[in-house]
């Protein structure tokens, strides 16, 4: 969370522009356009919390792009059971994998389809592959590899990893970058789905269990894959790194090799990082949006919803939103996570979603709340329809400022044009549906003694969605 207050829980910094036209799952995915020219590619797997299910699908839609399967993890756990899943997934075929986080940038696309292409030969003789970046500073933000030798004439450009190093404190770091033998750990990963497998199975066996058991019990719906909850939650969370990869230095039964990318790669992982990968103006700021920079430089300011102003200002973050606005030195833009921290204590809504909300049907924006009541705007996809639904603790006033509504109301279904109303009361079953070409744009208010997102019953839904 430390790229608050754009990165929500329920809208991560995967789902972001960061000064470009795609945002940063759609670059991972594009990322892999043209590969196929050296290799047989199969369809992606994405695996995502249940929450971001239909933002992945839209976000690869947009791009033409369709998924093998999307895998729904009821809770996080880290890198090392997800990778296990998907493996799990393809055991049936043992495909060599590429494990892609996707919230890195890669400027340059030849060079890590070269350095892939590397990894890939190296996979298939079953060697797990880490592909790690040459440091150019003493960076103690990233985790490092230390590498012992080449691993043989035929492979000049992989070595063998001898260990897996911790973040280290700034001198440790200096010390790894003048000797040469230490690279930043990507968190990028390449090997066969069978030799992941034997991997978490010896070293991680509970993990193995849990994850497989998971998968046996799990439930397919359409492109989705749910697996079993309680067998998942049962598993330990770790990354790929501890969890096999430090292991194998001290043991003869598999190989680990690194491939060195050097390809402008990136981990976005804080203001300060957005701000050194965007272009900037002659005195090396980044305005993004209604900006108005006087003397002020090296500073990075980004607003969505109206004018922000700075003066004398250097070395700065500002980041404004409709709900919150950061402003913090770009020196300590790593520090960021305690105020989101702090957020979580205080059991504030601007951690978790945005005044935004993405929904499969469309979304809506919170727009005033008051006193047992609120105002949203809806804005609904053409063909996409909510849910058949009740609440029992509000009542709702609809008011269609764009499109056609087609409303369902009790056992009327009606439709509404701009500028036409209807009244929904407490405890009634309704519905709102979007047949026509252009997004559908409602006003809709709430009134009511509770007014929760989870005061819904759904009886009927297009999305599979159940409960509250």
């Amino acid at each position: 969370m430390r790229l608050w207050p754009l990165s929500r829980d329920l809208y991560p910094k995967q789902f972001l522009c960061f000064g470009g036209e795609y945002s940063m799952l759609q670059l991972t995915l594009k990322r892999l356009e043209g590969l196929e020219r050296d290799l047989k590619l199969d369809l992606p797997i994405a695996l995502c919390n249940e929450e971001h299910r239909f933002l992945i699908q839209e976000h690869a839609e947009q791009l033409g792009q369709n998924f093998e399967c999307i895998l729904l993890e009821p809770e996080g756990r880290n890198t090392a059971p997800a990778l296990t899943l998907a493996a799990i997934r393809m055991a049936d075929t043992d495909p060599v994998l590429l494990m892609m986080p996707a919230d890195h940038l890669i400027s340059d696309i030849p060079a890590f389809h070269a350095s892939v292409v590397k990894a890939y030969h190296l996979a298939t003789k079953d060697m797990l592959v880490c592909f790690g970046i040459k440091p150019d500073r003493p960076e103690t933000g990233f985790g490092y590899i230390h590498c012992s030798e080449v691993l043989d004439s035929h492979h000049p450009a992989a070595s063998r990893i001898a260990q897996f190093v911790e973040k280290p404190n700034h001198s440790l770091a200096e010390q790894y970058v003048r000797s040469g033998n230490y690279y930043w750990n990507s968190g990028i990963f390449m090997m066969k789905a069978s030799v992941w497998l034997r991997a978490i199975g010896l070293f991680r066996a509970e993990m193995y269990s849990a994850c497989r058991m998971a998968c046996d019990n799990g439930k397919s719906d359409a492109i989705f894959f749910r697996p079993d909850r309680d067998s998942f939650l049962a598993c330990p969370s770790d990354s790929i790194d501890y969890a096999v990869m430090e292991k194998i230095g001290s043991d003869d039964t598999f190989v680990a090799a690194l491939v060195e990318l050097n390809a402008g790669w990136s981990d976005i992982g804080s203001w300060s990082a957005v701000w050194s990968q965007n272009p900037k103006d002659k005195h090396d700021n980044v305005l993004l949006g209604d900006v108005i920079a006087m003397d002020t430089r090296r500073t990075y300011v980004s607003t969505s919803n109206r004018l922000v102003a700075t003066v004398g200002c250097e070395d700065l973050i500002v980041v404004e939103t409709a709900d919150a606005v950061l402003v913090a030195s770009r020196g300590s833009a790593q520090n960021v996570k305690k105020v989101t921290d702090k957020l979580k204590e205080k059991d504030r809504q601007e951690r978790i979603v945005h005044t935004q909300v993405y929904r499969p049907w469309g979304s809506y924006k919170t727009l005033v709340v008051g006193e047992q009541y609120q105002v949203k705007r809806l804005t609904v996809k053409p063909g996409k329809k909510l849910s058949l639904q009740l609440h029992h603790q509000r009542s709702e006033h609809w008011v269609v400022v764009r499109g056609v509504a087609t409303v369902t109301r009790g056992d009327r279904i009606y439709k509404l044009e701009a500028n036409e109303s209807t009244y929904i009361p407490r405890k009634e079953k309704h519905r709102l549906a979007n047949d026509a070409s252009i997004d559908l744009e409602v006003i809709e208010v709430q009134s009511g003694t509770y007014l929760g997102e989870d005061d819904i019953v759904r009886f009927e839904d297009d999305f599979g969605r159940s409960g509250g």
